[in-house]
């Protein structure tokens, strides 16, 4: 049991949890123009790490029989035979549950939105069968944390995480399109769709440059709009040049040092800016 638990933290990647938390985080500073209460930070932490985990073990169990085709990743868990199908579905319906359980804690408004989310995570996975467009719904997936992370504060919605929530959403977005764009050929066969699918590698890659560029101008807009002060302004810069970094990784569809481009810089990304606003919030 213990081992079946450890390899399926190793499959869904936990690690990459760290994408969507410093949104998350930023936000519930930000709404609590402060230091939130440390049991909404627990609980929130909580919520994040359960979501994810129902999210990514619901999206092994659904793609294993993709998983086994593709050479890329026909050594994950489930066609490795590392792991049973049922037990990544039971994962997954015991995380979704444990999410659900901590909104709960958190206020009235977290629990009656939970299950929106849970239909989003578990959602996401069969959309590659039927549109290109699919890397939108995983960027909405994680788009909802710093939106989730404001209500878990206030109780109530703003603009101001719904913004944050869109520039979480376009940046994920962007960088699943970079993701998939080594899998193209492979998708083609399987018919199956992806951006770059439907664009080619090429034109995908510059509309996630747009993509990006959008991003960061809906964080310049946060910095000017909450008059966040000099460090915030300092972690823009860092993610300006993270982003930079990691279109020339992929520049010319060379896709050679993808793995860099996507797990690296994107938490570079993600840290510089949850560090640097909460730092920002914190110091007045």
């Amino acid at each position: 049991m213990i081992r079946s638990f450890l390899e399926t933290l190793a499959t869904i990647k936990i690690e990459h949890s760290i994408f969507a938390l410093p949104f998350a985080f930023a936000s519930a500073f930000l709404a609590a123009e402060g230091c939130p209460e440390p049991r909404i930070l627990v609980l929130l932490l909580s919520a994040m790490v359960c979501a994810r985990c129902a999210g990514m073990a619901f999206n092994r169990y659904i793609d294993a029989d993709i998983d086994a085709k593709n050479p890329r990743t026909d050594m994950r868990s489930i066609p490795a035979g590392r792991l049973t199908k049922r037990y990544a579905l039971s994962f997954a319906i015991i995380s979704a549950i444990l999410f659900v359980l901590t909104t709960s804690a958190i206020n009235s408004l977290s629990f009656m939105l939970s299950p929106i989310a849970v239909v989003l995570l578990f959602g996401y996975s069969y959309t590659k069968r039927f549109t290109h467009y699919s890397h939108f719904v995983l960027g909405l997936v994680l788009g909802i944390s710093p939106i989730g992370a404001w209500i878990a504060v206030r109780g109530e919605l703003d603009l101001l995480p719904i913004i944050l929530g869109l520039a979480v959403t376009l940046w994920t977005a962007g960088f699943d399109i970079i993701y998939s764009c080594q899998d193209v050929d492979f998708d083609k066969d399987e018919h199956l769709f992806s951006i770059p699918v439907y664009l080619g590698v090429s034109n995908s890659l510059r509309l996630v440059r747009l993509l990006h560029a959008t991003m960061l101008g809906l964080l310049l807009l946060v910095g000017i709009w909450q008059s966040l002060g000099t460090i915030y302004w300092i972690g823009f810069v860092v993610v300006v040049g993270s982003l930079a970094y990691e279109h020339a990784l992929v520049w010319n569809e060379d896709l050679s040092r993808i793995n860099l481009a996507f797990f690296t810089m994107n938490g570079f990304v993600s840290i510089a800016f949850g560090s640097t606003t909460i730092l920002s919030v914190m110091l007045g």
